[in-house]
C-alpha cells in the first residue's frame, strides 16, 4: 500500500510539475479561447436554455471535495435522469458508463468523443485543484464504494488526463483504471507526465475508442 508521504516525497518534481500546470493551463486557455468560444456557441443553439458549462462536485487529493468543469455535454436534467440509467452500466466497479447514453446531446457526442468536452478542466489546473496529468477525479457516490485498495489514487492532484485515458479509456474498467492510476503514481516524473500529454493528444485525434 503506498502513503501519502512516500508518493509526495520528490518536492523538486512536485514544483516543477505546479510551474508547468500553471504555464501550460494558462497557454491552453489563451490559444483555445477561439474554440472555447464556438463551442459554447454551438451548445447554446442546440440548447438555448440550458448553462455552457457543466459542474460538478468531484474528490481530489486527499479526498478533497472541488467542482470540475466541463463543457455540457448532456441534456440539462441528465443527474436526475442517472438514476433510471444505472442498470445499463457498461463498465464494471465504481464508475457509470454507457456508449449510447441517451442523455448525450448531439453536439455532445462530438464533443465528448474527441474530449473537447474536458478543456474547460484547464480551469481547475489553474487553481490548483487538478493537474494536467493524473488520476481521473472520481464522484462522490464512487468513492463511497472505494476500498482502502482503491483510495491510493486519492493520494495525488487528480488530472485532466492520465495512464488510463491513454490506455484504452472507455473501454477500461474500474479495477484495471486503479491499476493504470497506481502504476502512474508510483512511477511518475516529468518525462513520464510528457509522453502521457503526448500521447492524449494522440487520442484526441483518433477517438474511436471515447464515449
Amino acid at each position: 500500500m503506498l502513503t501519502a508521504d512516500q508518493v509526495n516525497a520528490n518536492v523538486s518534481y512536485l514544483r516543477t510539475k505546479r510551474i508547468i500546470d500553471i504555464i501550460g493551463s494558462l497557454l491552453g486557455i489563451i490559444f483555445l479561447s477561439p474554440l472555447f468560444i464556438l463551442v459554447a456557441i454551438l451548445i447554446k443553439i442546440e440548447d438555448p436554455k440550458g448553462p455552457v458549462f457543466f459542474k460538478q462536485v468531484r474528490v481530489g487529493k486527499a479526498e478533497t471535495e472541488f467542482h470540475m468543469y466541463k463543457f455540457r455535454s448532456m441534456v440539462s436534467d441528465a443527474e436526475e435522469r442517472l438514476k433510471d440509467l444505472l442498470a445499463l452500466n457498461e463498465v464494471s466497479g465504481a464508475m457509470f458508463k454507457m456508449k449510447d447514453d441517451p442523455r448525450i446531446t448531439r453536439i455532445g457526442k462530438f464533443i465528448r468523443k474527441t474530449s473537447i468536452d474536458e478543456l474547460p478542466q484547464l480551469w481547475n489546473v489553474l487553481k490548483g485543484d487538478m493537474s494536467l496529468v493524473g488520476p481521473r477525479p472520481p464522484l462522490l457516490r464512487e468513492v463511497e464504494e472505494y476500498t482502502s485498495y482503491d483510495k491510493q489514487r486519492l493520494l495525488v492532484t487528480p488530472g485532466c488526463t492520465g495512464l488510463w485515458q491513454v490506455s484504452g479509456r472507455s473501454n477500461v474498467g474500474f479495477e484495471e483504471m486503479v491499476k493504470l492510476d497506481l502504476i502512474y503514481i508510483d512511477n511518475r516524473n516529468l518525462f513520464f507526465d510528457l509522453k502521457i500529454i503526448l500521447k492524449t493528444v494522440k487520442c484526441m485525434i483518433n477517438s474511436d475508442e471515447a464515449y
